[in-house]
């Protein structure tokens, strides 16, 4: 609590004019919340601004001991003036005169320290790039709303302040629970690197966990997709404490392919179906194979296993002599198996783990966001933009019902 005293002028019956104290008790942290919260228009800013200024020399007065002038054997220090700054806040730009001492060891609570934007801003500015608003736009935004410009180079340093919460949680303990079933999938961005824009991948892993919830355990940026880039991105999990999953659900890249069989021995690598579906199909003529497309798709939505491999077979007895056809039965022929691999698991949890869909939605959510930026001025930055977008979309997961539900591990 702060008492501030304001000196007011009245006057008399007999026309006189007099001085009167006035003693007001004010809660500071509560009036801070109200300045946050406010939309008065000017006048009362104003205001706000000669209170804040009253409750700053107050709090001066009880860091150094004694009122102005005052003499006692109680000082801890001497007054040194004043300074302007600007505060911004929701309700607008309010200029105040900061009290000084002759130590510098006094320091305001009104606001932190060499912060000239006061947190439920810069909050509200970083929520704004991360959903994927330009620098340039947030300062518009910004000037419109509070009446005071903030320079794109403030913005970029103001979610600099995510980086300790985005490393810690990319970074997070991975041996606290079992993830059976794994997805990965990688996609490329524009990074500027020693004065050209390169391309390089973004790793992503997403897991889910023994108790049936998804997880995003894992982000990289790496030059490109290997089997040497995808082994380091494994290996990178592992470090944190992964053990091998029961099932790798990806796409059919040779490298991620070889990554995956030299890093989780005794894991069983599910081919998308999506992916490997649509393969084969393209591989059919243009014309008159409509009922050859439907016949393979509906290979991949039968449950049962055996009547799957029976429908495979009758396909290619049925149009292997068709012209035309001999590159899409030799696609379905060499893929097959690691395309149906998730029939060993339970059927209720077949249409989950047959495809990368649910992941590939992911990348969506994040190339949303990536074309704004366009270019990235570094590794970090991407890190910073992709690592908030996977952070949020994982709150999203947690407020809904388990991915997979009776999990037998």
């Amino acid at each position: 609590m702060t008492r501030v005293t304001m000196l007011t002028t009245k006057k008399t019956r007999t026309g006189e004019m007099m001085m009167t104290n006035i003693n007001i008790t004010i809660n500071l942290e509560d009036l801070k919340g109200e300045v946050e919260k406010s939309s008065l228009g000017s006048p009362v800013k104003a205001s706000l601004a000669i209170l804040l200024n009253s409750l700053m020399e107050n709090e001066r007065d009880e860091h150094i001991s004694a009122l102005s002038y005052q003499r006692t054997e109680e000082r801890t220090g001497l007054r040194n003036g004043y300074y302007e700054r600007e505060l911004v806040t929701g309700v607008g730009s309010l200029k105040l005169k900061v009290p000084r001492t002759r130590d510098g060891e006094f320091s305001t609570t009104i606001f932190q320290k060499y912060q000239r934007t006061d947190q439920s801003l810069i909050l509200s500015m970083i929520e704004m790039v991360v959903n994927g608003v330009s620098t340039r736009k947030v300062t518009r935004i910004v000037e419109e709303l509070c009446g005071k410009s903030v320079s794109k180079s403030q913005v970029s340093e103001l979610t600099k302040s995510l980086d300790p919460v985005i490393n810690e949680w990319r970074n997070r303990p991975l041996n606290t629970l079992y993830y059976p079933y794994i997805y990965v999938d990688a996609m490329y961005i524009k990074v500027r690197e020693n004065n050209k824009v390169v391309s390089k991948s973004v790793h992503v892993a997403t897991g889910v966990n023994q108790n049936g919830q998804r997880e995003i355990i894992g982000l990289k940026i790496n030059h490109g997709e290997s089997t040497e880039s995808w082994t380091a991105f494994f290996e990178y999990l592992k470090s944190r404490g992964l053990q091998s999953p029961k099932m790798v659900i990806s796409d059919a890249h040779a490298g991620l392919i070889t990554a995956i069989k030299n890093s989780f021995l005794g894991t069983s690598w599910q081919r998308c179906c999506v992916h490997f579906l649509r393969n084969v199909v393209d591989s059919l003529p243009k014309k008159g194979t409509v009922e050859a497309r439907q016949e393979l798709r509906s290979i991949f939505q039968t449950p049962d296993a055996k009547l799957v491999r029976e429908l495979k077979d009758r396909f290619i007895e049925k149009y292997q002599n068709t012209k035309g056809f001999a590159k899409a039965i030799e696609k379905l022929d060499a893929g097959f198996e690691d395309a149906i691999q998730f029939h060993a698991e339970d059927p209720n949890h077949h249409k989950h783990l047959r495809s990368t869909n649910m992941l590939e939605r992911v990348n969506r959510e994040i190339r949303r966001r990536e074309r704004v930026i366009q270019i990235f001025p570094n590794d970090q930055s991407a890190i910073r933009l992709i690592g908030a977008v996977l952070m949020s979309v994982e709150d999203e997961w947690n407020e809904r019902p388990n991915y997979l539900t009776n999990l037998k591990i």
